[in-house]
């Protein structure tokens, strides 16, 4: 080592030298937490938007979500060419069916073509509501905390209206578990 550029830790000033490290780990870490928090959506509002939203369903009257309030609730946003949001449906759907009669709902929202839904649930259909979201669900999987717009993207709400549980990407078991 050259003696006349001796490092900080060898020239006699270690504190110093750590005492800078310590401040710039802290100054990143206040601004990671600001940012992840500031980066969430306010959820009151953004679940009031949830709330007020209505989609047409592939067949049948629309699909007004106010009239889910009040019982816990599984939101989960797909799409057809999405192979993530395919391969969970059926865990979705035997989620619904053991636990429709515990007072849960699972509604999906389709982020995709109609016709291209329509055609998808005639050769996988699902017993749980289906909503057909299209862009307008783009907009609020962002409002509810989605920033990367991926999919799929699943929520949970309490039957209070809280919201419990956020996921972008495929759902497990243990997901589905951690939800009872």
């Amino acid at each position: 080592m050259n003696q006349e550029n001796p490092s900080p830790v060898t020239s006699g000033h270690p504190r110093r030298y750590l005492l800078a490290v310590g401040a710039a780990a802290l100054a990143a870490g206040a601004g990671f937490a600001w940012w992840r928090r500031n980066a969430q959506p306010q959820t009151k509002a953004s679940l009031d938007s949830l709330w007020a939203a209505e989609f047409d369903q592939p067949q049948g009257p629309p699909l007004r979500l106010a009239d889910f309030k009040g019982r816990p609730l599984v939101v989960n946003f797909w799409a057809t060419w999405c192979t993530p949001c395919v391969e969970e449906m059926p865990l979705i759907n035997a989620f619904y069916q053991q636990n429709n009669s515990k007072n849960w709902q699972v509604l999906g929202l389709a982020i995709d073509q109609p016709s291209a839904v329509k055609r998808f649930l005639t050769q996988h259909p699902v017993e749980y509501p289906i909503g057909l979201a299209g862009l307008n669900g783009t907009d609020l999987m962002t409002a509810l905390g989605n920033q990367a717009g991926g999919l799929p993207f699943t929520l949970v709400i309490d039957g209070q209206g809280g919201l419990r549980f956020r996921k972008l990407g495929k759902l497990t078991e243990d997901d589905i578990s951690a939800w009872l």
